[in-house]
């Protein structure tokens, strides 16, 4: 089984510095969805882990999230994707719980149900603490340029062995090139 891990807020759609509150703010990243669908078609298993404390902070309810992975999974579905799994932390960096990324806990946790160990899988992902959970958990961090991930890519602390890709549509070409 291929599997791939995906970042939500940045590679798969804009991200906000107000967070994403409702359906009506979400917007796809062009061509994130159609390289969605080529790794469905291709075989590959899509699993979003995504931190989302804007539930803790009031921003939006869970009802909102909902009908935000609602809109997100309608749409990929015009591409022939499907999301396996959505993994997310409502906590606020505040809560200091174990499932936000930096913190590896929402990576185990899908390891643990899913029965996949994430050893070598990747995790596409645009922000240096997503790079840091990924390792904890033993996946392989991907970075996009989208997002937060250009300003990422030339900050100090980013990683020399993390590759970098121009976004999702990129990595998709890169896996399915190699397939």
């Amino acid at each position: 089984m291929k599997l791939i891990l995906l970042d939500r807020d940045g590679v798969i759609n804009f991200d906000s510095e107000h967070h994403i509150r409702s359906e009506e703010e979400w917007r796809a990243i062009p061509g994130s969805l159609q390289a969605i669908g080529r790794l469905c078609r291709a075989g590959w298993r899509v699993v979003v882990i995504t931190n989302q404390s804007g539930l803790s902070l009031g921003k939006f309810t869970a009802e909102d999230l909902n009908a935000i992975h609602q809109k997100m999974i309608a749409h990929l579905s015009q591409y022939g994707g499907v999301i396996d799994a959505i993994f997310f932390c409502p906590h606020s960096a505040a809560d200091n719980c174990e499932c936000r990324k930096p913190k590896p806990g929402l990576f185990l946790d899908a390891s643990r149900r899913l029965r996949v160990p994430l050893d070598g899988v990747m995790y596409v992902c645009d922000k240096l603490t997503d790079i840091e959970a990924a390792r904890a958990a033993g996946a392989v961090p991907v970075l996009v340029r989208t997002g937060q991930g250009a300003k990422t890519a030339a900050s100090p602390g980013m990683p020399k062995d993390v590759a970098v890709h121009d976004d999702l549509s990129a990595v998709a070409d890169f896996l399915l090139d190699e397939a």
